[in-house]
């Protein structure tokens, strides 16, 4: 394998990078995510809620490689509920994946698979570990972009089916001008 150029800000997570990827999803994409589905259809469906950039240095799938990314997530709400990304699990379930935090404030909500679900609180520095058969996805709670960093197995893939209707059983609003986590029960 050829040595490649790659260059991370730290301050912010940009890349540069080669055959760097990106994908936007816009509150029309996230139909069934948020609770308050009445809000959601009053809302502007080209906005614009979350950004991804990814480096894929080896090929999708290939066991043994990893691949790094930036997401970044606008302020927001639908109602009450903050703007978060879809949220997801991984297709190889025991993929783990690290996350930390270079902008803003959020929550990494996460979900195991007996149906319990918590909450970390994301601020500039905050690294947090993701283990294996745990679904996650991640809140702006604040007034200015959320940004964090991700590496994950090249081979881990997405299931997105857990983020629909009450999948990750819990939500995140604004109560009184503070974020309050509320878990919801378990689901099935």
């Amino acid at each position: 394998m050829n040595p490649v150029f790659a260059f991370v800000n730290w301050a912010d997570g940009a890349m540069q990078v080669p055959g760097l990827r990106s994908s936007e999803k816009k509150l029309g994409q996230l139909k069934g995510i948020f609770r308050d589905q009445e809000a959601w259809r009053k809302l502007d469906p080209e906005t614009i809620v979350y950004r991804v950039w990814w480096w894929e240095p080896v090929a999708s799938g290939t066991e043994g490689g990893l691949f790094w990314g930036t997401t970044e997530i606008q302020p927001g709400r639908v109602g009450n509920e903050y703007y978060m990304t879809h949220g997801h699990r991984h297709l190889i379930r025991n993929r783990a994946e690290f996350y930390g935090t270079t902008v803003g404030t959020g929550k990494l909500v996460l979900r195991d698979e007996n149906g319990n679900t918590w909450a970390e609180e994301m601020t500039p520095g905050s690294l947090h570990y993701i283990a294996g058969n745990v679904a996650h996805r991640v809140v702006n709670i604040g007034s200015m972009p959320l940004r964090f960093v991700a590496c994950w197995p090249s081979d881990a893939g997405h299931d997105y089916e857990i983020a629909g209707g009450q999948g990750f059983g819990a939500q995140v609003i604004e109560e009184h001008g503070n974020p309050v986590f509320k878990a919801l029960g378990t689901t099935a």
